[in-house]
């Protein structure tokens, strides 16, 4: 492509993302104060899509107690990190009780999420940090909730809760619903995630 081309198609992109800054400006900092859990399976066979939750029952019983006593994303991480290598020996461990020899990578990384709904709280499209669980070729659906705050499981102790790390702006965009506002932060998102690709 042309960088005319190029130039007349951002500047395109650029006046629609101004359009949405005012609404995707209460979500675009939420994702610093999240850390998110991803399990991908190793297919979409229904055998693997088992194998995937198991997997994932595993690794919310092994981090149950990680996160007592943390206030923020940056220590959640900390957190994880001096797990890490326990997390990935229990779902080892889960997928051999379960029959099989994939092996199994577990890290932090720093991944695109569509808008996603976890009962009455809908979190924005965007680029989350999040505690990857790659099962095998990691070619099948995967499946994803809030490690911190604690969404995945009901919050134990003192858990930190979402009203603990975000503002009331944004615990308002989280609690509004799937509506135009969640589809102009997602657009946005989207729109920031081609630019980055196409330059």
């Amino acid at each position: 492509m042309k960088t005319i081309e190029k130039a007349i198609i951002a500047a395109f992109v650029l006046t629609v993302l101004f359009l949405f800054t005012g609404i995707a400006g209460a979500g675009e900092d939420i994702p610093s104060h999240v850390l998110r859990l991803h399990v991908l399976a190793n297919s979409d066979t229904y055998a693997d899509q088992e194998l995937k939750l198991a997997v994932r029952d595993r690794i919310l019983a092994e981090s149950e107690g990680i996160f007592l006593g943390v206030h923020t994303k940056q220590q959640a991480e900390a957190a994880v990190i001096a797990q890490i290598e326990r997390l990935e020996t229990a779902a080892r461990e889960e997928i051999r009780a379960h029959g099989y020899e994939y092996p199994v990578e577990i890290h932090l990384e720093n991944v695109y999420f569509p808008t996603r709904q976890y009962g009455d709280i809908t979190f924005p499209a965007g680029r989350y940090d999040a505690l990857r669980v790659m099962i095998g070729e990691a070619q099948g659906h995967n499946w994803w909730c809030v490690l911190v705050p604690s969404l995945c499981v009901p919050a134990a102790g003192d858990q930190t809760q979402l009203e603990d790390v975000l503002s009331a702006p944004q615990l308002d965009l989280l609690e509004s619903g799937y509506d135009i506002k969640f589809k102009s932060v997602e657009l946005y998102e989207q729109a920031k995630e081609w630019l980055d690709e196409l330059f």
